[in-house]
């Protein structure tokens, strides 16, 4: 099997990188299940405190793999649960960053926004083109794209095919920090590094407490917060954050 995913590790972080330079990292099936295997394999790792998901400088990816797309039935995609890999994804309990460069388009689109943030180039572009080729946005692109900017530029990403840019995403609230061209990789992982110095447990419940905020009524959202900081108070790791602040030390946090 062709190395379709590369990872790295660096202490806490972990980096994943896609690597198909030549289709510009369209996702293949291949491409797919690797990552998701890697990504599992990370997630299940106690020692990985925050990852970060990359492609090349030119192109993060490109959207999907249109070769083995115009080969497949409905039926085809029904039964390869293909679309239910983006949401293995937005499913993981380790932080995820998005490291974006140049293109990141239609399910490339949606793998980004299905981690917990990103941080993108200046050269990024992001678009959502698949009513040009006859199909829609159908890993999450239609709903994640419209709850964090709003129906009138969702449509006009979705219908028209419009690309937005770097700056454009961030003025939007689907991109969290926008930096030079050469900096795309390193200011993700300075992104990753700070998560994962914060206690790991701590950073998950706050994770899983800001996704239900995305997904439910703020009634709701409120009403699991508290359940989810009751959670984190009864951790080893808030006792020596707390004890650590007050004798003015750096805590040690051990993931418990």
């Amino acid at each position: 099997m062709s190395e379709l995913v590369l990872v790295e590790r660096d202490g806490p972080v972990a980096v994943v990188l896609l690597n198909r330079p030549d289709q510009l990292n369209a996702l293949s099936d291949e491409l797919m299940d690797q990552l998701i295997t890697a990504l599992v394999d990370l997630d299940r790792d106690d020692d990985v405190r925050c990852i970060v998901l990359g492609g090349s400088e030119r192109a993060f990816a490109a959207g999907a793999d249109i070769a083995e797309l115009a080969k497949s039935s409905a039926i085809d995609l029904y039964y390869q649960r293909r679309v239910e890999r983006w949401d293995a994804i937005a499913g993981l309990w380790t932080p995820l960053v998005a490291a974006v460069s140049g293109y990141c388009l239609g399910g490339g689109f949606e793998l980004a926004m299905a981690c917990d943030l990103i941080v993108a180039s200046e050269t990024a572009q992001f678009g959502q083109p698949e009513t040009g080729v006859g199909v829609i946005p159908g890993a999450g692109g239609t709903q994640r794209l419209t709850r964090a900017v709003g129906k009138a530029l969702a449509m006009d990403v979705v219908l028209s095919g419009r690309f937005l840019s770097a700056d454009e995403a961030l003025r939007a609230g689907v991109v969290a920090r926008v930096v030079v061209r050469e900096a795309w990789l390193e200011e993700s992982k300075r992104v990753a590094r700070a998560i994962a110095e914060k206690a790991p447990v701590a950073t998950r419940l706050a994770k899983e407490a800001v996704d239900r905020a995305y997904e439910s009524t703020l009634a709701l959202g409120l009403e699991h917060e508290r359940r989810l900081l009751y959670l984190a108070f009864a951790s080893e790791d808030a006792k020596e954050g707390l004890n650590s602040f007050l004798e003015k030390r750096e805590p040690d946090f051990k993931g418990s």
